[in-house]
């Protein structure tokens, strides 16, 4: 299976001499859940995209954008996803590609009054699809955020949520759409910088209790092998 990993965003220039690229962050994802895909990189801001139903496979990466951003691309991208959605093409969206799937597939996506989530969250497992049949009663992954969905799809039921992001994981009716706020992608060090990175963004309280949380185990090996599982099955 070839996995196209639509990529909508980069790696902030601050940190793109330390940290690879998010395509080849999520390719190391894979790989060490031992997933056995080929990859392929679609950039997403051009707007020129391929026809979803011809894909084995698909990845929308994070972001800077937001969905209600005056964007050109953004609707191509809105159009890709209801298209590949029609043709049961699998489909993952982190963070930002959470946002927008919903967004497309009828749900609410806004800036949070909540404010940044920054750091490593621990979400509830309120929902087990099959490829998480055995997944604990909580998962705690790196975030980094200030959007949020608002109000899912009708199509998408939640299987991760938390007081701050109670949305946060969505698996879609059709078996072959699935989503997370949170970036089991990210290693610690990046997702750390990151959460550096918003001070003055973010306030110092909330950017200090960020990085005292990575002091908590990360479940992002096991999110891989989620999703690893979600397009293998």
């Amino acid at each position: 299976m070839k996995l196209s990993i639509l990529l909508t965003g980069e790696v902030p220039a601050p940190l793109r001499g330390q940290f690879a690229s998010y395509p080849v962050m999520f390719q190391k994802m894979f790989e060490n859940a031992g997933g056995d895909f080929e990859f392929e990189v679609v950039p997403a801001v051009g707007g020129d995209l391929p026809d979803p139903a011809g894909l084995d496979a698909i990845v929308i990466t994070g972001s800077a954008a937001g969905v209600y951003d005056d964007l050109p691309w953004l609707d191509p991208m809105r159009t890709f996803i209801r298209g590949a959605y029609a043709a049961r093409t699998p489909m993952l969206g982190i963070c930002f590609g959470h946002q927008i799937m919903a967004d497309a597939l009828g749900g609410d996506v806004r800036k949070s009054e909540k404010g940044w989530g920054l750091g490593r969250h621990t979400y509830r497992v309120v929902g087990r699809p099959g490829f998480m049949a055995e997944a604990p009663d909580s998962l705690s992954i790196a975030c980094s955020h200030q959007d949020q969905v608002i109000v899912p799809p009708t199509e998408a039921e939640v299987i991760l949520a938390s007081d701050f992001t109670p949305n946060a994981g969505l698996a879609y009716r059709s078996g072959r759409a699935l989503s997370f706020q949170p970036h089991p992608e990210f290693a610690d060090d990046y997702a750390l910088a990151l959460a550096q990175m918003r001070r003055g963004l973010a306030s110092e309280e909330v950017v200090d209790k960020a990085v005292q949380s990575f002091a908590t185990p990360s479940d992002s090996l096991l999110v891989g092998g989620y999703v690893t599982r979600f397009f293998a099955q």
